[in-house]
C-alpha cells in the first residue's frame, strides 16, 4: 500500500507542473493571461490562450494532453494493464476539469512585472477516500493471506499491484460520481514578470504551489510523513 500512495503523490505532483512563456503585447492584460492559462491548462479551454498568445490550436490543445502525460508518467512504470491506466486517465481528466479557482485583481509588481492573487477551492477527493481506500486495501490484504494459508496460490506481485490500483480507482469513481466537495477557499500570489527580451514569464514554483492547491492531499501528506518518521527510527539490525 505504501508503494500505491507513493506513486500517487509524485504522480499529483507532477500535473500542470510547467513554465508558460507569455508573448509581449502593447496593452498587457495580465488577468486575462492569468485566467487563459488557467482555462487552457485545467479546463482544456483553448480559445483565449490562442487569442493571446498567438498559440496555434494544436501548441494549445497539447498543454492540457502534456499535463495528463506528466500525470500518468508513475503509472506507466507500475505495470498496470492499458485498461487500468486509461481509466485512471479519464478520471483524472474529470477530476481536474473539475477544480475551482477565481482570478483576482493584478497589482503592479517589481520591474513590470504583476502579482495577482488566485483563490482556489481544493478538491478533496483524495482527502474524502482515503480511509475507505485503506479498509478495502487491508481487507484485501486479509483475503490473500486467509487463502494462502487454506492452501490457495500467492497471488505475484503484478497481479496485487493491479488489483489494489483497480480497487483505489473503484473507490475514486464512486466518489467522483456522488460529487466532489470542495476545502476553504486559499489565496495563491502568482508573479507575473517581464524578461528583458519583454516576455512575460510565470516563475516554475509559483505554478507548483497554485497545481497543489488544486486537489488536496493533505492526508496522503501526513501518512508519507508518518511511515518517513518510522523508516528513520528504525535500528539497523545486529550483524553477527
Amino acid at each position: 500500500m505504501s508503494r500505491l500512495k507513493k506513486n500517487w503523490t509524485q504522480a499529483a505532483a507532477l500535473m500542470i507542473f510547467m513554465v508558460l512563456l507569455l508573448a509581449g503585447c502593447t496593452t498587457f492584460d495580465a488577468c486575462a493571461y492569468m485566467q487563459a492559462i488557467l482555462d487552457v491548462s485545467y479546463r482544456n479551454e483553448t480559445e483565449d490562450y490562442m487569442e493571446l498568445t498567438g498559440a496555434t490550436q494544436e501548441d494549445a490543445d497539447k498543454i492540457f494532453q502534456n499535463n495528463l502525460d506528466a500525470t500518468m508518467h508513475e503509472f506507466h512504470t507500475a505495470e498496470l494493464s492499458e485498461e487500468l491506466e486509461e481509466s485512471y486517465r479519464s478520471l483524472f481528466e474529470k477530476t481536474v476539469k473539475q477544480v475551482k479557482y477565481t482570478v483576482g485583481e493584478a497589482a503592479e509588481g517589481e520591474g513590470d512585472g504583476y502579482t495577482i492573487d488566485v483563490s482556489v477551492e481544493p478538491i478533496l477527493l483524495f482527502d474524502n477516500t482515503y480511509e475507505e481506500f485503506q479498509k478495502k486495501a487491508e481487507e484485501y490484504a486479509a483475503e490473500i493471506s486467509n487463502n494462502v494459508m487454506k492452501g490457495g496460490e500467492m497471488p505475484s506481485d503484478e497481479e496485487i499491484q493491479n488489483q489494489i490500483y483497480q480497487t483505489y480507482y473503484e473507490v475514486l469513481t464512486e466518489e467522483l460520481d456522488a460529487g466532489l466537495t470542495y476545502g476553504e477557499a486559499e489565496n495563491i500570489t502568482v508573479h507575473i514578470n517581464k524578461t528583458e527580451e519583454g516576455i512575460y514569464e510565470i516563475p516554475e514554483k509559483d505554478l507548483r504551489t497554485l497545481d497543489q492547491a488544486m486537489i488536496s492531499q493533505k492526508k496522503l501528506e501526513k501518512e508519507s510523513q508518518k511511515e518517513a518518521k518510522e523508516e528513520s527510527g528504525k535500528t539497523p539490525e545486529k550483524i553477527e
